[in-house]
């Protein structure tokens, strides 16, 4: 019984962990933005981002289980070299949008108590490190996850009931919606799963030792939970702004996600905001740094024995940088645009490595599997391709 409770808790850890990596300042902001312009229909928006979310991670999270292997060390099974590539670009992304998580935690510390969003953003930073300095950094981060996860859920299912949203209407639109907008869809994909986020739970269970094909229906179960509680606190997050909006009250532009909690619940919403803000930021930066590392330890021994030490200095780094010389835009406009083909790249791997018998065993991927994850890389690689296109010139500007 105690290590099924020990297996059951180290899923949920993992599920929490890759959920709360998702939760950001960007899921929060992107969610409000999209909202605020498709409505109601953007129902339909969250449904299609979540059956793409589960083809991507349920392929990924039991690829990695069955082989027993991280996601770089399949890469480079499959092409050598392949897997250093897709280390460097996930550990790119990860710092770049640690900055901004950071970032993110400054201004929640800032709306709760007041204090310089700098000053906000070093002391969240002290908390993130001293996850790491607990003997069992790995539960001591699941719990961290677990406990922030739920507190971002229900105080957002606290708004959305004060928000008073047409939740019929939002039903209806969900599957017969007025305007579809692709770029939204691949958008809220590439913050759900997208960069790193899709590898967090996955690199947990090979740390924690979940893994073979004897615990594939464990871990896929794992995988379905951790979008299903990224997609509540999506479909919480969608209601509370279209009940504000429907009232017909105006979002402020420099940061909607704070007028939709204030606009809800008065300066006790605002207050709210903060919280959830600044618990989405801080476990965002934990999940960044932890699997951003455990992208780059299996190429060094040193790194692997230090683990826990780098991953601290991976978090010290963004922090500095935020606190030194504030975000750095350019920076995080190309780890923008190369995040939207890291999925494509990612999944495609490991799609193929799922027939490997030198990978996977005797493991046998279910075609539907693999074709609802082959949709997937098709379109993300267009809108991949195109937001790269679309964004590098602007480095430039």
């Amino acid at each position: 019984m105690e290590k099924k409770e020990s297996r059951l808790s180290i899923l949920l850890g993992a599920a929490f962990l890759m959920a709360t990596s998702a939760i950001g300042p960007g899921f929060l902001t992107q969610t409000t933005v999209f909202t605020e312009t498709l409505l109601a229909s953007m129902g339909f928006v969250i449904l299609v981002s979540i059956i793409i979310d589960l083809g991507a991670q349920v392929n990924i999270w039991r690829i990695i289980a069955v082989s027993k292997k991280r996601a770089q060390d399949i890469a480079n099974e499959l092409l050598p070299g392949l897997g250093y590539f897709l280390a460097a670009m996930i550990v790119l992304g990860g710092l770049a949008f640690n900055i901004g998580n950071i970032a993110g935690a400054g201004l929640g510390l800032h709306v709760i108590v007041g204090v310089d969003p700098r000053l906000g953003a070093v002391l969240s930073g002290f908390v993130a490190v001293g996850i790491f300095f607990i003997k069992e950094a790995g539960k001591a981060m699941d719990r961290f996850a677990q406990i922030m996860g739920f507190v971002m859920i229900f105080l957002t299912l606290y708004v959305m009931f004060t928000a008073s949203p047409p939740v019929g209407e939002a039903a209806a639109r969900t599957f017969m919606p007025e305007e579809i907008d692709l770029l939204a869809i691949v958008t809220l994909v590439g913050g759900t799963v997208g960069g790193y986020i899709t590898f967090a739970g996955g690199h947990r269970l090979i740390d924690a030792g979940v893994s073979g094909k004897e615990n594939v229906s464990e871990v896929t179960k794992g995988a379905v939970s951790a979008i299903g509680l990224a997609s509540i606190m999506r479909i919480f997050l969608f209601l509370s702004v279209l009940g504000v909006v429907s009232q017909g009250l105006v979002l402020d532009a420099e940061n909607p996600a704070a007028s939709v909690f204030q606009h809800a619940a008065g300066d006790i919403g605002y207050k709210i905001f903060g919280i959830i803000m600044w618990a989405a930021a801080v476990t965002s930066v934990i999940g960044a740094a932890y699997t951003s590392v455990s992208f780059i330890k299996t190429f060094s021994s040193t790194v692997s024995r230090n683990q826990n030490w780098v991953t601290i200095s991976f978090i010290v780094i963004s922090t500095g940088v935020f606190a030194l010389i504030g975000q750095p835009v350019k920076v995080l406009v190309l780890a923008g645009a190369l995040n939207g083909l890291i999925l494509p790249i990612a999944l495609g791997v490991m799609l193929i490595a799922s027939y490997q018998k030198r990978i996977v065993g005797d493991y046998q991927q279910p075609i539907w599997m693999t074709f609802l994850g082959g949709i997937v890389v098709a379109a993300m690689s267009v809108m991949g391709i195109y937001t790269l296109i679309k964004e590098l010139p602007r480095l430039f500007v």
